[in-house]
């Protein structure tokens, strides 16, 4: 028999009595005893079976979509939308000046981002100004530096940098920020404190440029130095810009007036600024031609404002040198006083029975003192002038040296070209004995200095006749009832036909114990307007006297410190 031969048969049939004996049966209806159930047929599940093989090709091909064609894709987006490392920029140092008075400061602007505030705007091309961090059009950082572009804040701009940390924020799908921490903390730069006297250094700004001003000169620049550690206290560079305008790039209406400025405000006329020195290398002369014994303090030459020659070349005619005046007799001390050309002609390249210098020693010297080299200060950009030689002379106009090219050359006049900077820290060697010192912006700096090998007799006979500029001569007005000062005027005749004249003074203050060396220039006035730098000193000493500053004499213990009504006000720290 077969094995489906011995299987019950199923009879689809229902049989009349089970129908009857279900009938009287006792079923809780509510529980459906009694029912009949009848199987699902084979075309529900057929139908069922396809819906879930759908549903499962479905899930299939998406996961493989997923997980395969673009997983690589979607797991780094998955990444970047989970968990995200931004930039934190570390604050910039701040600058202040030795009494901690804030001159470069940072700020929180209205959107959250900091921006650089300079709250004294007359120190320009001192401090300098920054370029901020960039982002591009997605807000993403591609430049994270604050870069210093100028000044003291490029020259530190390593120092005053800090160091950037990073912040780790975690995202849901939506980009809600879900949880952020610092992964890396940013390190704040360094604060750098600088010799400079921001009152001091406002006083000074302010009296170049109402001098400048009122006299018709297009620019000018001053610097104040200690005499006894080449410390500046006060660095002046007029034109100037607004640090505030040049970091944030505008408005471009105040850029524009610089670009136009004919005293060039982006020049820093102090390091940077090369004039031509006329009467006021005369006290540098002479303390080497004392010094080499060319003349004594008792020589005297005969000033009658105007040195005549004979041409070699042309028999029966003369080269005449003129003097600015008529002097008479004079000595070295009165020649300084009354910046005798002829005198210093003399001394320089010889007449008659004098002998002089020379080229060669007037070179030398004016080195000595630190004419045309690089004084070493710590500001970008400085420049050495020039003193011409030579053999300047033949490699840059293929022509020979002349007997008037070294007495030109002799009084600050020829080719000859120095910076406010320089003549300052060679006036403070005058005034301290010979030390040239390197000249910092850097409070508490241990000086670095060289000796010049000059005779200190000498120096005291220059110091005498810089005094007697002051108390009977062209320097008369510092001549003050406070203040014991030293001094020496010089004028420089520059254009193309003697136009325009560029003045200087220079000196030391106080005569018994010098203390501060200063050094102003005012560029490119009328003719006859070359004696005007020495009132530059004047009102900035009244300024002081005004204030009872320690300066002059005064008792006061601090200064006031003078904050433009369109800049942020300072803080003071210390």
């Amino acid at each position: 028999m077969s094995w489906w031969q011995s299987r019950p048969r199923r009879d689809p049939e229902i049989e009349p009595d089970e129908i009857f004996i279900d009938s009287s049966t006792a079923f809780d209806r509510a529980r459906f005893e009694g029912r009949i159930e009848k199987p699902l047929s084979r075309g529900t599940f057929f139908s069922l079976s396809i819906v879930l093989g759908m549903l499962a090709v479905i899930l299939i091909v998406r996961s493989w979509n997923l997980q395969v064609t673009n997983g690589t894709v979607f797991a780094a987006e998955s990444a970047r939308n989970s968990l995200e490392s931004t930039i934190l920029l570390a604050p910039r140092g701040i600058i202040t000046d030795e009494h901690g008075v804030v001159l470069a400061e940072n700020a929180e602007s209205a959107d959250g981002s900091v921006t650089r505030v300079y709250p004294i705007p007359s120190l320009g091309q001192i401090i300098g100004y920054v370029s901020y961090p960039k982002k591009d059009s997605h807000g993403v950082y591609y430049d994270t530096s604050e870069t210093g572009l100028a000044g003291v804040e490029a020259e530190y701009d390593p120092f005053l940098t800090g160091v950037n940390g990073r912040v780790l924020i975690e995202k849901d799908a939506l980009g809600r920020v879900r949880s952020q921490g610092v992964v890396l903390p940013a390190k704040d730069g360094g604060t750098l404190r600088l010799s400079i006297d921001a009152n001091l250094e406002q006083l000074f700004a302010r009296a170049v440029k109402d001098v400048a001003t009122k006299q018709s000169f297009i620019a000018g620049a001053g610097v104040i130095l200690d005499v006894n550690t080449g410390e500046v206290r006060a660095i002046v560079s007029y034109p100037s810009y607004d640090p505030n305008v040049m970091a944030n790039g505008g408005p471009a209406s105040a850029i524009d007036g610089y670009n136009s400025d004919p005293g060039r405000p982006f020049l820093d006329h102090a390091v940077q600024g090369v004039y031509a020195p006329g009467s006021i290398v005369k006290p540098f002369v002479a303390s080497g031609a004392l010094t080499d014994g060319v003349i004594t303090p008792s020589t005297i030459i005969d000033d009658p404002g105007f040195l005549s020659l004979p041409d070699p070349y042309h028999p029966g005619k003369t080269f005449i040198y003129k003097g600015w005046k008529a002097l008479g007799l004079v000595d070295v001390r009165k020649a300084i006083a009354w910046s005798s050309d002829v005198f210093f002609y003399t001394v320089g390249g010889g007449f008659g029975s004098q002998k002089g210098l020379g080229i060669d020693r007037l070179d030398y010297w004016y080195r000595q003192f630190g004419l045309g080299s690089p004084t070493g200060i710590d500001l970008p950009g400085e420049v050495s002038g020039l003193i011409p030689t030579p053999a300047w002379k033949e490699a840059v106009f293929k022509e020979p040296w002349y007997l008037g090219d070294t007495y030109f050359t002799a009084i600050g006049q020829y080719s000859m070209q120095v910076t406010p900077i320089q003549m300052a820290r060679a006036t403070a060697a005058l005034a301290n004995g010979g030390r040239l010192f390197t000249p910092t912006l850097l409070a508490g700096q241990a000086p670095s200095y060289s000796t010049v090998p000059v005779d200190p007799s000498a120096l005291e006979v220059v110091r005498e006749g810089m005094r007697e500029g002051v108390t009977s001569a062209l320097a008369h007005a510092i001549d003050l009832p406070y203040l014991s000062v030293a001094a020496k005027t010089g004028t420089a005749q520059v254009g193309a036909h003697n136009q325009y004249d560029n003045a200087w003074a220079e000196g030391f203050f106080p005569y018994d114990h010098p203390r501060y060396a200063f050094a102003v220039v005012l560029e490119r006035g009328p003719s006859g307007a070359g004696e005007q730098a020495v009132n530059v000193m004047r009102d900035l000493f009244d300024a002081l006297r005004a204030e009872n500053s320690p300066y002059v004499g005064g008792s006061a213990t601090t200064s006031p410190v003078i904050v433009p009504s369109n800049a942020a006000t300072s803080t003071v720290q210390g």
